[in-house]
Order: C-alpha cells, then structure tokens, then sequence
C-alpha cells in the first residue's frame, strides 16, 4: 500500500515535470521576431497602458535587468523619479502608436530587432539588442533617438 502511494506519487510528479518542461521547451521555441512582436504589437490598441517594463526579468536581460531594478530601489527610497522617464519600448510618456513594423535578424544566441512606428504622426525607430537566455529572448540593449539603455544606466 506504501509503495503504491509512493508510485503515484513519483509518476504524478514525473507527470508534472513533463509538462512543466514541455512548457519550457516551448518559451524556448519563440524567436526573437515573436518575442518583439509581443512587446510591440499591444501598443497599436490605443488603450495600451504600456509594458510592465518594470517586470524586468520578463523583458530584459540579467545585466540590464539588475540595473533597472537596482535603479528603482535607489529612487524609491531617496523618494524620486527613476533614471528611466518614460516608456524605453517606444521612447516616450506618451504614445499613439501606428505603422508598427518589426524586422529581426538572428544570429545564433543574439539577435537585432528594428522597430519603426510612427508616434503621433512622428517616425520613430528603435533598434532592441537581443541576446538568448535560459528563459527564451531578453533585450541587452535598446537604441533610440534619445540614446541608449545601456549607457543610461553606465553599463558597457
């Protein structure tokens, strides 16, 4: 009877850990277009809020990502605004997004994304860095019109 339960048990969790890596083998599986894309393709509905850019390891690379958050503790606790004043996706506090196109280009474990939109009737392009992560495609690096994350924060 014990060791029934135990073979449950053990194939109940086998179970899980299959399902758990199929769903990982599948995060992996996204290229670095489609990780873009899914950034980008939410601000065309003028009721976008924004990305939660905040959320740094969904988005970013470690570096980068530890910069941010580093940053954001900093300012919260001197009661201030962070480094990074305003949306770094789009380049801007505000947006109406249209003529959105995305073209990335990969190069095994990294990847350079130009997104060209228009910004209320204003052409804009960024260019996204990507780099391949144990947890799929993160941004090392967005260059825009008003500079560079990366520099932004003093990173080389």
């Amino acid at each position: 009877m014990r060791f029934e339960r135990l073979g449950r048990r053990l194939l109940m969790a086998a179970a899980a850990a299959a399902t758990l890596g199929g769903r990982h083998a599948i995060a992996q599986a996204v290229t670095a277009q489609a990780f873009v894309e899914n950034i980008y393709r939410p601000y065309l509905n003028k009721a976008f809020q924004g990305q939660p850019y905040e959320q740094t390891g969904r988005f970013f690379a470690p570096a980068l990502a530890q910069a941010i958050d580093r940053d954001y503790r900093e300012a919260k606790r001197r009661n201030e605004p962070p480094t990074l004043n305003g949306d770094p996706f789009v380049d801007a506090q505000d947006w109406e997004i249209t003529r959105l196109a995305i073209d990335a280009t990969t190069n095994g474990d990294t990847a350079l994304a130009r997104v060209s939109f228009q910004n209320f009737g204003e052409a804009r392009r960024v260019v996204l860095e990507l780099v391949r992560t144990p947890a799929g495609w993160r941004i090392a690096e967005i260059k825009s019109p008003s500079g560079s994350l990366k520099a932004l924060y003093k990173l080389k």
